[in-house]
């Protein structure tokens, strides 16, 4: 196996590794918002997810 091998398949490696966890942050949220009571949100939590998706939306 050649070095351009090694590398691409250690790229490949690395990406997947970056895959797996995006994945499971995703699930972590995912799971922290259904242990929620319930789905309503206190007045500064509907204040700070607005905050963060302007932000958000701004920065991309």
């Amino acid at each position: 196996m050649g070095m351009k091998d090694k590398f691409q398949e250690q790229s490949e490696q690395f990406q997947q590794q970056a895959r797996e966890k995006v994945d499971q942050a995703k699930e972590q949220v995912h799971n922290r918002r259904g242990q929620r009571r319930d789905d309503a949100l206190t007045p500064q939590e509907q204040e700070d997810e607005e905050r963060f998706g302007t932000d958000y939306d701004r920065d991309r």
